[in-house]
């Protein structure tokens, strides 16, 4: 009996022959002088997967463009592991933390007895170079989370194995770099060899791991100063060791010991806090003749509107009238839209705004004069007047919500000393342990999939869809001007990816397996496997991640 088999390789549009055990690379290299690039991972039937994934049976596979985002993750994954191989040779017993993304890398931290330094940053660098040239496998291994939590321990990363604990699956995936082992939730590159291009660099306390820049995936990226948000991070992350919370396997504890109540209160509290601080400012300001407009920006789902609608309760505490207008209203319509590079409307453009109306406006409202409001209407994609009206009396602030509030070009009328601007963002300071932190765009994304299904009808497919977009549009027009902010607000709860959970899990597990968008969708649905999930029923009506999940005490 025959063990000829086929798969159909969507690169090239054919199926091809191939005997049972093979592995994706083996097909990779058969077909090498018909693909125009050398991938590192691949798509099997709409699953990322590394090269060493062995066929058994037919299937779908496409080779994934390496300056993909699917590609440059796997990427980075596999950088993490070869700077902790580094790291566990030059400096034994040191723990190696990388804590968020940062200044267009990702920002990690020794918690041993040796400080950074120069010196120290070149050694590692050097040493990740000499484990390039060597080309050594990233061996890919599957046992008994039990044995695989013995293995971690003794390498005394404990946050895995706490996590694992935790998740009480039979088995767990894990990979082996050159006898260390860690786990990276995702598929790394099949060899160090594929690691050429990275920077190491000294930042503030810590270093900066740099991968291939996006445009130009042969160079490393360059980094982008970010004080601000540098701050913002750490502020968090010190609240967090304060309540004992750093990564999930310390959050599931937390839930299965009934302490999440304690949690929320405290997150919600600090967010209070937070604004109240921002208000109090906005209020001195305004006293010493500025801050007549201010302007809260931040990139998608961030939770732009109700941090929005709960300043202007901190600021009326403050004896200030706050007047509120949503950029979003001044759309253009949308057969106006600016295009994107790949054919679609461009909504996070700032041409996708009627510039002209909403000067006029803001001019006239400064003047004393009254205005009247428009209203967009998102289901038929035009701008609409229902008869709402503004005018801005004695000791009124006038609030801006939008993702280009931030933006010179946007308020160039108006003299600095007038404007105060807010920068939000979920800037996700919960790590999954300490070489796996939660991307921003992970939670924001699981915000908007949720918004977007209950509150217009969007399906999931749709949102994954047109999330490249988005992120494309806050590269160009938002992250660039995060630094222009006289506050900012972190929006992210530390207990939110426990609540959001089974409403994300529900909506991805209705995105069909043949659909490109599954990828993503199963991508996500592994991700929130790791937590336990939390009940919504100790939200407040007034929290922030109601304005995604419903129940709040705010109109929107």
């Amino acid at each position: 009996m025959s063990n000829q088999l086929k798969v159909y390789c969507k690169n090239i549009n054919e199926y091809i022959d191939f005997t049972g055990g093979e592995t994706v690379g083996d097909i990779g290299r058969r077909i090498a002088d018909r693909l125009d690039f050398k991938p590192f991972c691949c798509q099997v039937n709409n699953k990322t997967e590394d090269l060493t994934f062995p066929l058994f049976a037919p299937k779908v596979i496409e080779f994934v463009h390496p300056s993909s985002e699917t590609a440059r993750r796997v990427y980075i994954h596999s950088l993490c592991m070869l700077l902790y191989r580094a790291l566990y040779e030059l400096y034994p017993g040191e723990r190696l933390v990388i804590e968020h993304s940062l200044s267009r890398g990702y920002y990690c931290r020794m918690t041993g007895v040796v400080k950074p330094s120069g010196t120290m940053v070149s050694r590692l660098k050097e040493k990740m170079l000499q484990l390039v040239a060597l080309d050594l496998p990233f061996e890919r291994k599957e046992r008994l989370r039990t044995d695989v939590i013995e293995i971690f321990r003794k390498q005394k990363l404990f946050n895995k194995v706490r996590l694992l604990e935790t998740v009480h699956e039979l088995y767990t995936v894990y990979y082996r770099l050159d006898g260390v082992c860690d786990t990276y939730y995702g598929p790394l590159v099949t060899s160090t060899g594929c690691l050429g291009v990275f920077d190491l660099q000294l930042h503030e306390d810590g270093m900066l791991l740099l991968g291939p820049d996006p445009v130009n995936i042969s160079q490393p990226q360059q980094p982008l100063p970010q004080k601000k948000m540098f701050r913002a991070f750490q502020e968090h992350l010190q609240f967090n060791k304060i309540i004992g919370v750093d990564n999930v396997g310390e959050l599931n504890e937390t839930v299965d010991h009934r302490r999440t109540a304690d949690l929320i209160n405290v997150a919600e509290a600090l967010h209070d806090k937070k604004i109240a601080s921002i208000a109090d400012d906005i209020a001195a300001r305004y006293r010493e003749g500025g801050a007549r407009v201010v302007l809260i920006a931040g990139p998608s789902s961030s939770g732009k509107t109700t941090t929005t609608k709960r300043l202007a309760i901190y600021l009326m505490t403050n004896l200030l009238v706050p007047r509120m207008i949503s950029l979003d209203n001044y759309f253009v319509d949308r057969t106006l839209t600016p295009r994107d590079e790949t054919g679609d409307y461009d909504y996070e453009s700032l041409y996708a705004l009627d510039l002209e109306a909403f000067n006029k406006d803001l001019n006239d409202l400064i003047d004393g004069k009254e205005v009247s409001l428009p209203t967009y209407n998102f289901e038929t994609g035009k701008r609409i007047y229902k008869g709402d009206k503004i005018k801005l009396g004695d000791n009124t602030v006038l609030l801006i919500e939008g993702i280009h509030g931030l933006n010179p070009q946007l308020t160039a009328s108006i003299e600095d000393k007038m404007k105060y601007r807010v920068y939000v963002s979920a800037l996700t300071t919960l790590s999954i342990d300490d070489h796996n932190w939660i991307p921003t765009t992970d939670n924001r994304l699981l915000r908007r999939i949720i918004r977007d299904h209950k509150y217009r009808g969007t399906s999931a497919i749709e949102t994954i869809r047109r999330w490249p977009s988005v992120r494309r549009g806050e590269e160009k027009w938002i992250f660039p001007f995060q630094e222009n902010a006289d506050s900012t607000f972190n929006s992210s709860l530390i207990f939110e990816l426990g609540v959001m959970k089974d409403y994300a899990m529900a909506i991805l597990q209705g995105v069909p397996h043949d659909t490109p968008e599954y990828s993503e969708a199963y991508r996500l649905m592994k991700f929130l496997s790791f937590f336990a999930p939390i009940g919504e029923r100790l939200i407040p009506p007034t929290s922030l991640l109601r304005e995604f999940l419903g129940g709040s005490s705010f109109h929107y």
